[in-house]
């Protein structure tokens, strides 16, 4: 595990520390994506249903032990994570094409979650500032991500965080915005 970052920001929201994801905190973070996956699926969205046939395209349990997931804890609970990685997965070179490749600059930001019961709390904005201005990366200058293009809902959020529409390809839309910036 490459540690090129340096944390400028451990606690946000006050009660939630910010830390690397441990391999022991793998069971809390498949639960935690599991538990999305469902609340999504009841919410009439196939968003991540796939984790619930044991499908993970973005490969967690690997990212862990990269050292690319970062977990939020009150007390020993995981009530949110992110994984931000610093090299593009496949899906990313599929959405980004030639932009994306290793020394491009940017981090991408996946499977930002928060357990239900710290929902409406503020929590999911606070972990998407933290991943911007939070953290710095070595190297790294960009924070990229993407989301379904018919979710209106998370396609607001995004744009009203500061971060900037780059297109719609295959259904998804993709943004990026500067590391550092609010």
């Amino acid at each position: 595990m490459q540690q090129s970052f340096t944390m400028i920001q451990d606690t946000i929201n006050e009660d939630f520390r910010a830390v690397l994801a441990e391999q022991e905190d793998t069971e809390a973070v498949m639960a935690l994506l599991t538990e999305t996956a469902e609340w999504l699926q009841s919410q009439g969205s196939s968003q991540w249903s796939a984790l619930l046939e044991g499908e993970d395209s973005h490969d967690t349990v690997g990212a862990i032990l990269r050292g690319d997931v970062f977990v939020f804890k009150k007390g020993a609970d995981v009530a949110g994570m992110v994984i931000l990685m610093r090299k593009p997965s496949a899906w990313d070179v599929k959405l980004w094409g030639r932009r994306a490749h290793a020394e491009d600059g940017a981090v991408y930001l996946h499977r930002l979650a928060i357990r239900r019961k710290y929902a409406q709390t503020g929590l999911g904005r606070s972990i998407l500032d933290w991943a911007t201005q939070g953290i710095q990366f070595d190297g790294k200058h960009t924070m990229r991500l993407d989301c379904g293009a018919d979710n209106a809902t998370l396609n607001a959020f995004y744009a009203r965080h500061g971060y900037t529409f780059v297109g719609e390809i295959e259904g998804y839309s993709t943004y990026e915005k500067s590391l550092g910036s609010n």
